[in-house]
């Protein structure tokens, strides 16, 4: 197998993981039935957009439906022909929330009010959403709101860490949004973007209950050094601005279903693996830590697998997922988690035979970037080299986009419409 064929190879596999998480395959076992009274549709992520698309194909046309949805730019698909236009979809920013996004969750939070216990609303979860869903608590600018998002995006904290300060600091995340659905029905469809699929990190959890505390927020705020307005820390210190918890009766009888998970799509990748004869190996869903550490851990195992057939025997493909992290320390770098993966798995094999990768984000963007990830073969480092590219001076300030961009190696899908999170195949033949 030729470079050209283990990357056609690959780009399958990538694909067969994005189709399994389309809501449009996901969605009709999951709706529940028309309430007696009015269907309010409600949420947010990058997924969201498709979310809304599939039901409002699959609601009955008599039974009556509204709502509102926001996704990311570029990220709402193309309406298919014929369909309703009930539910309406503003696009807004990610990472970093900018007004469009604020004054869409208030629209949501007005939409809401008023509700009956003979009302039901559905609410379209997919990851992103702690952007998209972004109303400051009370005390905290907006602007402060996204200053503070973007040290987190840069400070190398976990999801789950991350997120939990975002529900802290949110009048909508963190269980919040479905309190002020009470006392309607509530079901929540999720698409899970996160480590052990924890609904209540997804998005911020805007319509689940929150396990953690301000403790916990003050902790993960000192533990990266995330700079704060002295107000917002006295609030979190005297628990004012705590979050719904898990016996508030107001989420009595709602209920959530995921609709797809990171773990479900690797199993879609494996099985198209296994259709191109190549036995495939799932490391995990739920892979955690920085990039380009993770990176030398599975260019580790692939070498070994080459070398001595363990713990693989050839040919066979390394599927992993997750949500790495990222400590940036230049700013005006350019790439994401997939791209700073690649970059160092590239360095870690250099440039050994008959490996091959792909590393990419499922939602087809890769950080802030066009790009879904970046590809890696054994030639990577020489044709680099051959350019004038070195590798560890871009490693080193964080622009894998241009490194991969300069070699033809970006992998380009656009927005896919879906969100799982990282993708990641290892071809060792």
């Amino acid at each position: 197998m030729n470079t050209a064929q283990a990357k056609k190879l690959l780009t399958a596999l990538y694909a067969a993981a994005v189709e399994s998480a389309l809501p449009a395959f996901n969605t009709a076992a999951y709706l529940p039935k028309p309430p007696k009274g009015r269907t309010i549709v409600i949420g947010a992520g990058k997924a969201s957009g498709a979310m809304a698309h599939a039901v409002e194909q699959l609601w009955p046309t008599n039974a009556p439906m509204s709502g509102l949805v926001i996704t990311r730019y570029h990220h709402e698909p193309p309406r298919p022909s014929g369909m309703s236009n009930r539910i309406e979809i503003v696009q807004a920013s990610h990472p970093v929330p900018d007004t469009a996004g604020l004054e869409a969750a208030k629209r949501i939070l007005e939409t809401v009010k008023g509700l009956t216990e003979n009302d039901l609303v559905l609410c379209l979860i997919s990851g992103g959403g702690s952007s998209l869903l972004s109303i400051p608590a009370d005390g905290l600018s907006f602007e402060a709101k996204q200053d503070i998002n973007k040290a987190l995006l840069n400070s190398g904290a976990s999801i789950s860490e991350m997120n939990c300060i975002r529900k802290h600091l949110s009048a909508i995340k963190g269980g919040r949004l479905a309190a002020a659905c009470h006392p309607a029905q509530v079901v929540t469809l999720v698409i899970s973007d996160v480590p052990g699929d924890e609904v209540a990190v997804i998005a911020s959890g805007p319509t689940v209950p929150d396990p953690t505390s301000c403790s916990d927020a003050i902790a993960i705020i000192e533990r990266y050094n995330i700079q704060i307005p002295e107000v917002i820390k006295v609030a979190l210190m005297s628990g004012s601005l705590e979050t719904p918890k898990p016996s508030d009766a107001r989420f009595y009888g709602h209920t959530v279903h995921t609709l797809a998970t990171p773990l479900m799509s690797l199993q879609a990748a494996a099985r198209r693996a296994v259709e191109h004869g190549i036995t495939p190996y799932i490391l995990g869903d739920d892979i955690e830590g920085e990039s380009r550490d993770v990176a030398k851990m599975h260019a580790s195992m692939a070498r070994s697998c080459a070398i001595n057939g363990m713990p693989f025997k050839t040919p066979c493909v390394i599927l992993s997922g997750g949500e790495t992290t990222v400590t940036v320390k230049n700013k005006n770098g350019r790439g994401g988690r997939a791209g700073e993966f690649s970059l160092s798995l590239a360095q870690s094999l250099n440039g050994k035979n008959n490996i091959f990768a792909l590393a990419a984000d499922t939602d087809g963007i890769d950080g802030r970037e066009d790009n879904a990830g970046a590809f890696v073969v054994p030639e990577t480092l020489a044709r680099a080299a051959n350019l004038g590219l070195s590798p560890q001076l871009h490693a080193d300030s964080n622009n894998s986009y241009a490194f991969f961009e300069s070699l033809g190696d970006l992998h380009m899908t656009g927005p896919t419409f879906t969100n799982v999170n990282d993708f990641r195949a290892i071809l060792v033949l």
